[in-house]
Formats: structure tokens, C-alpha cells, sequence
């Protein structure tokens, strides 16, 4: 477990900090980003990030694991692959920023049903009002969510929002690890 969160840390260094002004999702500006797709969608990153939520989750009775679009996204497809793989299946859902306007018109993609036990996800945090959102929306299909968890936590308010409305906050890593 040390090693793989060592090597995520380096990997998160080397392709997914950039220093320069950038708007976030928030709407602040920041003068860094960090974009964990790069890491999350190439193969030993997306190995890493699933086998650390896997370690952290395995003894947690979790039934599925999700959070929104479009950070979780890739989160959640390693995630379905890594716990079959260890014989644990946990399934997997997303969250949309808003219900589809054809089809089933859904919300929730996936596999999110009454009364499960859930972890969301998420990569990075700034505020955690996405993660507050899913949460919302995640409680009103009427499960209980047991943990959120983020690659990375930009230390702007979000563990201080979560723990306003009671959750808390489980980053990998921080800014403060990136060295930023």
C-alpha cells in the first residue's frame, strides 16, 4: 500500500500539476491545476487509484462506489475491475449534472439501488459542493453514505463544508503532500 500511494504521489507530480491561472470548477481562480484525468485515465494510474480505494474499503461492508461526472468517472470503472478481481465485486455508479433528457432520463447511471451502504468519490476538491450535491442526490435514492474519498484535496473548504453537513473528508493525498 505504501509503495503504490508513493508512486501515485510521483505520478500525480509528474502529469498532473500545472502552475499557471486557471478557473476551477468552483469559479475561483487558482494559480495551479490539477488534473487527475491524466492520471486516472492512463493504465498504471488508474491501477494505483483503484487499489488504494480497494485497501481502504475492502473491510467497510460497501455495497457500491460513485460520485460525479466527470471526475468519478474513470475512478469507478477501475474501481468495478479491481474489486473483481479480488473476489470482492463492488458495484459502481455516476452521477449526472443533470438528468438526461432522453431515454430513462436518469440522474444516476449504474448501479445504485435502496438501502446500500456507498462511498463517493471524487478527484480532486476544492469546496465540496459537488461532492455535497452527490451526496444530496445519492441520500434521496435512499442510501446511507458510509465514506467520501478524493485523490486530492485542494485544502479551499471542502473537508470544512462535509464536515458542516456531517461527512468527512478522506483525501490520498493533499496539496500540502503535491508540495504545493
Amino acid at each position: 500500500m505504501k509503495e503504490n500511494r508513493r508512486r501515485l504521489l510521483e505520478i500525480i507530480r509528474e502529469r498532473a500539476l500545472f502552475m499557471g491561472k486557471i478557473k476551477l470548477t468552483s469559479g475561483k481562480t487558482s494559480n495551479y491545476y490539477i488534473d487527475c484525468r491524466r492520471v486516472t485515465l492512463d493504465p498504471e494510474g488508474a491501477y494505483l487509484v483503484a487499489e488504494i480505494l480497494f485497501e481502504k474499503l475492502k473491510n467497510d461492508n460497501i455495497d457500491a462506489l460513485g460520485g460525479p461526472t466527470l471526475g468519478s468517472d474513470p475512478i469507478c470503472g477501475s474501481f468495478a475491475v479491481i474489486s473483481f478481481l479480488n473476489k470482492k465485486p463492488i458495484q459502481t455508479f455516476i452521477v449526472r449534472k443533470e438528468p438526461k433528457k432522453h431515454g430513462t432520463m436518469k440522474l444516476i447511471e449504474g448501479n445504485l439501488k435502496e438501502d446500500l451502504k456507498v462511498a463517493i468519490v471524487d478527484d480532486v476538491a476544492t469546496t465540496g459542493n459537488s461532492l455535497l450535491r452527490t451526496i444530496d442526490i445519492v441520500k434521496k435514492n435512499k442510501c446511507n453514505v458510509k465514506r467520501i474519498i478524493v485523490i486530492v484535496d485542494r485544502e479551499e473548504g471542502a473537508k470544512e463544508n462535509l464536515a458542516k453537513n456531517g461527512y468527512t473528508l478522506e483525501p490520498i493525498f493533499t496539496k500540502t503532500d503535491l508540495g504545493i
